[in-house]
């Protein structure tokens, strides 16, 4: 965001593109589509299938789930390793194209399920973004709890955890319209 306004994305047409998700792929080469449609003969409705329910980190190392992954990987599981250093290689690239894309950034927020809940990849998305001005003071990302500043001393991008809170944003949003049903001229 940028005075206001959404700059930035990582998600496209549909929200295959960008990140790769619990579940759904995240970008990749649609040479890839085609090659499968081609030389595995699979149908466009099962390719997309595949992206948005069978690949993702649950494609990569069996689970989509976030814990899972990290208490797997903290085990030394190779796959569930593999599953991490994709996760962060992606989000460490979003963040640095979108900082790119604002000419810089004052503030990173992480927010969302694994955003506001996994203190181990805010740290270690935050390690590979050092020369942006991101740091994160590691007591201050171990706490639990909304909306709190977890960025280090002295960095020069501010960090901050924020509770998505998605029900409020799409309760706003049906006031707006009811509030435009409701005026005479709309009728």
């Amino acid at each position: 965001m940028k005075g206001g306004t959404s700059v930035d994305t990582t998600m496209g047409f549909t929200p295959l593109e960008g990140l790769v998700m619990s579940t759904r792929s995240g970008s990749v080469d649609p040479g890839l589509l085609l090659w499968l449609e081609e030389h595995v003969g699979m149908p466009p409705s099962e390719l997309a299938t595949t992206l948005e329910h069978r690949s993702g980190l649950l494609g990569i190392c069996g689970s989509g789930d976030m814990r899972v992954i990290l208490q797997a990987e903290q085990d030394g599981d190779r796959d569930a390793a593999l599953a991490m250093g994709v996760y962060l290689h992606r989000l460490r690239a979003a963040i640095a194209g979108m900082a790119a894309a604002m000419g810089g950034l004052d503030t990173l927020v992480f927010t969302g399920g694994v955003g506001e809940h996994a203190a181990a990849v805010r740290q270690r998305a935050a390690d590979g973004l050092g020369f942006l001005g991101i740091a994160v003071d590691p007591a201050a990302n171990r706490e639990e709890g909304a909306d709190r500043e977890i960025g280090g001393s002295g960095a020069a991008v501010r960090t901050l955890v924020v509770e998505a809170r998605e029900d409020v944003e799409v309760a706003r949003g049906v006031r707006q319209v009811l509030a435009v049903a409701g005026r005479p001229e709309s009728r």
